[in-house]
């Protein structure tokens, strides 16, 4: 065969074999890429170069940048030249349309404050309109700090979930249920029935909204009531949350009252035998950490919150040590005064130190799984999101390295945790939905959600002028 023939023959082959090549990528909707990944799973390190792919709402690929091109194409891709790409932040705790009560009663006793100030604040303002506002101002603030997973407990979750879906942020939603009159119910029975109502009929078809059960606490719901709605929880098989253990005044009455601490005394109504969100968890004693370790409680520790109120310092360490899945969470903005999570990270990290004298205590690489892998195990979603694994749900943030307080860069988890905050945010990302670019909340209108939130603040300042 002449030479000419067979060069003609190879080229022809190679001609017919480069579309063959292109074809055999597997598609993906989008592709996310950072010069740091964080998966956050135990043990993984840091890769870098690396480059995330998303399919359906869902992780389908990590791996080095090269290796996620070659196998994967996209039609949408975000790069990640000077960022670091890591799992959204979860929230485990917090009251979001609370935002709107941020600054209006501080310095005070926990008890005092909320009994004199927010409670009575409440019943007088909160109402639809308060949660549409409230919660919208707060949707925006968590995406722009890149918190992508909440555990929402305030009033008329069915409004707050309708900002939510908007939004597009992930969350748990907890129906209140206390003992006392609250904003729309005269008491137990109508909150219970309204709450029972919203964990059993509510529906989101994305997923990424949860109705639970969320009585507020111990010392404020009677024994009955609670294991009212230890059943209703198991006949729906829906989640629990409660405010447990978090502060001395709190124990104080649990001590007068049932002569018990707050956590023997759900653990004897059968509470520590299902699924738990236990927000604060400030107090437990040795005992009752080992309790905490032989069941599927998850503690959520509100550093800023605690230390604003004067509640006390929770024994993270301790319970961490035990294998106790240990979340963070902001609390609502109006004891914190914000929903940084990127502070509590911080916190986290220090106050343990400096409290106890011993700087290994929660080391940066511990805060930040606190914030993201273990917290979503504390709250019930660790097969959900958490961290960059295949299969489970596109939640992921990128953080920008660009600016010079970010220079130099020898440790990125150490970076994350005690240089970076909400300000170095530029990429929010949840189920696969880009709820912001380039630093661009994509979701709200900030104009709109800022002059609805000054409405309603109007009327609370109106209101504070007349006493």
């Amino acid at each position: 065969m002449p030479l000419f023939t067979v060069f003609r023959s190879a080229l022809l082959l190679i001609a017919f074999s480069l579309p063959n090549l292109v074809m055999a990528k597997e598609k993906a909707d989008m592709i996310v890429y950072g010069d740091y990944v964080l998966s956050m799973e135990e043990g993984a390190g840091v890769l870098k170069d690396g480059a995330v792919a998303v399919r359906d709402g869902a992780i389908i690929a990590i791996g080095p940048r090269a290796e996620i091109n070659t196998q994967y194409k996209a039609a949408s891709r975000i790069f990640g030249k000077n960022r670091v790409l890591m799992p959204g932040l979860v929230n485990g705790h917090t009251h979001a349309a609370m935002v709107l009560f941020r600054g209006i009663a501080d310095d005070m006793a926990l008890i005092d404050w909320l009994q004199n100030y927010i409670f009575p604040m409440e019943g007088k303002f909160v109402d639809e309109d308060f949660i549409r506002a409230g919660a919208a101002l707060a949707c925006w603030e968590m995406i722009r700090g890149g918190t992508t997973t909440i555990v929402d407990m305030y009033f008329y979750p069915q409004i707050a979930a309708q900002i939510y879906q908007q939004c597009g942020i992930r969350a748990i939603l907890g129906a209140p249920m206390i003992d006392y009159p609250s904003p729309g119910f005269s008491g137990w029975d109508d909150s219970f029935a309204a709450g029972h109502d919203f964990v059993r009929d509510f529906k989101d078809p994305t997923g990424k909204l949860v109705a639970a059960f969320a009585p507020h606490g111990a010392y404020t719901v009677s024994p009955e009531h609670l294991k009212e709605v230890l059943d209703a929880a198991n006949d729906l098989h829906a989640p629990m949350m409660m405010h447990v253990a978090e502060s001395p005044s709190e124990m104080e009455v649990m001590e007068e009252r049932y002569g018990n601490s707050s956590v023997r005394h759900i653990a004897g109504l059968g509470m520590l035998d299902f699924p738990l969100i236990a927000a604060h968890m400030v107090w437990p004693d040795e005992d009752e950490m080992d309790m905490l370790a032989m069941s599927d409680v998850g503690p959520i520790h509100n550093p800023t919150s605690n230390m604003k109120t004067a509640a006390g310092f929770s024994p993270v360490a301790q319970m961490l040590s035990r294998g106790i899945n240990v979340g963070l969470g902001t609390d609502g903005a109006a004891s914190n005064n914000d929903l940084d999570m990127w502070e509590e990270i911080r916190l986290a990290a220090l106050l343990h130190k400096g409290k106890s004298g011993d700087p290994t205590l929660i080391p940066a690489s511990t805060a930040l799984a606190m914030a993201t892998r273990i917290g979503a195990l504390a709250i019930g979603l660790g097969d959900v999101t958490g961290s960059l694994v295949p299969d489970k749900r596109a939640d992921m943030i990128q953080l920008s390295l660009s600016s010079p307080h970010m220079a130099p860069l020898y440790d990125v988890e150490s970076h994350l945790v005690y240089v970076a905050g909400s300000r170095d945010v530029v990429t929010s990302i949840v189920d696969g939905q880009v709820l912001m670019r380039d630093g661009k909340v994509r979701t709200l209108n900030a104009a709109q959600v800022t002059k609805d939130a000054q409405v309603q603040a109007g009327k609370i300042r109106e209101a504070l002028a007349e006493n």
